[in-house]
């Protein structure tokens, strides 16, 4: 046998060799290549799109949740201070560190203040209220005919307002603008004249349990009452006073119903001009 016959001998078999290693990787990709065309898609489309969009929501609705939040107001109960339509930037970490989706606090720093404007859960049906606080814990709140507050028996004191409005619907004869000033601070508030929120009912909470007691007690002051504020207990109130359903309705409210501060007005649309937007009002502070 010829040395040239060995040598093509020996590339046969060298090639059969190969062969023979590379059949096991063809045969996996042929495996590959059977499974389902709708589960090859399904899983790109889960790493590429679902996973990073779930990812992305979990951390913004978190965000939302803990740290910063926005709230379209769509009643007038804040009125001069909001409108129908603003849409609120509400600082969540205005007063404390919660987890997220969860009241539970983690850390606290301070609590709300007198004249802040603040988120809170309704008492009475858990929906997401925007209102202000006039009564801190200990405070002894005295209001008479439903709408002129007295703290700790002292009045606040109304002055005259500052116009111009920024909405028409102010600018009525029945209707007065004035500034509430406690605490060394003041702000807007909205009276209807001829017009009364409420007969005169103790707010739950406030007052004695006991109709014995508490009936010749609304005989007594009539349109006039009191309410002591116990431990992290708070009394708010729309800046609207004759329109806004508060803490003379549903009673003082509890520190762990507070989610945040309301501190500005982001946007603004008239919803009663075809959503025309309200400019001045876009990124105001808030009073």
């Amino acid at each position: 046998m010829t040395e040239e016959h060995e040598g093509t001998l020996k590339s046969s078999a060298a090639s059969a060799d190969s062969a023979t290693k590379t059949d096991p990787e063809a045969s996996k990709d042929s495996e590959k290549d059977d499974s389902p065309r709708w589960r090859r898609r399904g899983h790109v489309l889960w790493r590429e799109w679902i996973k990073p969009l779930l990812i992305i929501g979990f951390v913004m609705f978190s965000f939302r949740s803990a740290v910063a939040d926005w709230n379209d107001v769509p009643t007038g109960s804040m009125k001069p201070t909001i409108l129908e339509g603003d849409r609120i930037f509400i600082n969540k970490l205005a007063y404390d560190l919660k987890f997220p989706f969860t009241r539970w606090r983690l850390a606290n720093w301070k609590d709300p203040e007198w004249g802040d404007v603040v988120v809170l859960l309704s008492p009475e049906d858990g929906k997401r209220l925007v209102k202000r606080v006039v009564g801190l814990p200990g405070d002894t709140i005295e209001f008479r005919n439903d709408m002129y507050l007295w703290r700790n028996g002292e009045p606040a004191t109304l002055t005259e307002p500052r116009p111009p409005f920024a909405d028409d619907s102010l600018d009525h004869p029945a209707v007065r603008v004035l500034n509430e000033h406690a605490e060394g601070k003041d702000h807007p508030v909205m009276l209807v004249l001829g017009s009364r929120l409420r007969p005169g009912e103790i707010p739950p909470g406030c007052g004695s349990d006991d109709a014995e007691e508490a009936e010749p007690r609304r005989r007594r002051r009539r349109n006039t009452w009191v309410c002591e504020l116990g431990d992290n207990e708070f009394f708010v109130m729309g800046d609207n006073r004759n329109n806004s359903r508060d803490s003379r309705y549903f009673g003082p409210v509890d520190r762990s119903m507070i989610l945040g501060q309301a501190t500005a007005v982001a946007l603004s649309f008239d919803r009663e001009n075809y959503f025309k937007p309200r400019l001045d009002r876009f990124f105001s502070d808030l009073p």
